[in-house]
């Protein structure tokens, strides 16, 4: 198996469809074990399940916007992980920011 590294294995044994969600799963699942270690959350809480749709959506969401600004592999993989460690509200001031920006 010639990889030249993890998101490529993990692109190689699954797709990218799957390696796109590990990396949103593992995007709000850092931001989750922030909140737990703040004390704001238990770590097998009910909100632990809210993070599900999130993850999803900030797949699809940073998949497209990967793609929309002509991210490759790997790179696409670290932007979905970031955005979904950002959540909608984080990736929603980010792209407000960056359109402010742009005029």
């Amino acid at each position: 198996m010639n990889s030249d590294g993890f998101i490529d294995m993990i692109n190689t044994f699954f797709g990218g469809a799957v390696t796109t969600l590990i990396g949103a799963f593992t995007g709000r699942l850092m931001w989750h074990s922030g909140e737990v270690k703040l004390g704001n959350r238990r770590f097998f809480g009910k909100e632990l399940l809210w993070e599900i749709p999130v993850a999803v959506g900030m797949a699809l969401i940073g998949e497209a916007a990967a793609r929309y600004i002509g991210l490759s592999q790997p790179v696409s993989t670290g932007f979905v992980a970031t955005l979904a460690y950002l959540g909608p509200r984080g990736a929603e001031a980010l792209l407000a920011a960056w359109l402010c920006r742009k005029k």
